[in-house]
């Protein structure tokens, strides 16, 4: 991989992470106080589990977005709307931190988070086409937030 083609890839996981850093932003404040006063499900992960999972998915998912993006340029229809669900995906994600942690909306949050995971769904399925390895890259992420959808919804319904 030569010049051009490395900085997409940074660049897309550079965004990835910068997306997770802003997330935090809101995380921070409440993961300590409001969060841990919180009823939970047996199957809540332990509070360390999230960064490094997180951590890695959003490489993954740079990564993804970067093999995408090197399969052409954003004046081709097909990468261009690709990497703009991307982007929506992406912005969802932040706001869901937003809604959860910042808000303290178990509710909103649950409501973001399936427009999150179709939005996931979506970007996957539009990434195929133009790199398989891409689209596979996408499915711990997928899988991830079906199963922090379930978390969001069995806290919200213990949490009235």
């Amino acid at each position: 991989m030569k010049g051009p083609a490395l900085f997409r890839l940074a660049a897309c996981i550079l965004a990835c992470l910068a997306a997770g850093s802003i997330g935090s932003i809101f995380t921070y404040g409440s993961v300590n106080t409001w969060f841990p006063t919180l009823a939970k499900p047996s199957f809540n992960p332990p509070g360390w589990v999230f960064g490094p999972v997180w951590t890695i998915l959003y490489i993954l998912m740079g990564i993804a977005a970067g093999l995408v993006w090197n399969r052409g340029d954003l004046s081709d229809p097909p990468i261009r709307n690709a990497l703009g669900l991307f982007a929506l995906q992406l912005g969802l994600n932040i706001l869901w931190s937003a809604l959860f942690f910042g808000l303290r909306s178990p509710l909103f949050a649950l409501v973001d988070i399936v427009f999150l995971w179709a939005a996931i769904l979506a970007t996957t399925l539009a990434f195929k086409p133009v790199s398989a390895a891409a689209a596979w890259l996408m499915t711990p992420y997928l899988a991830w937030v079906s199963f922090a959808a379930i978390l969001n919804a069995a806290i919200w319904k213990l949490n009235p």
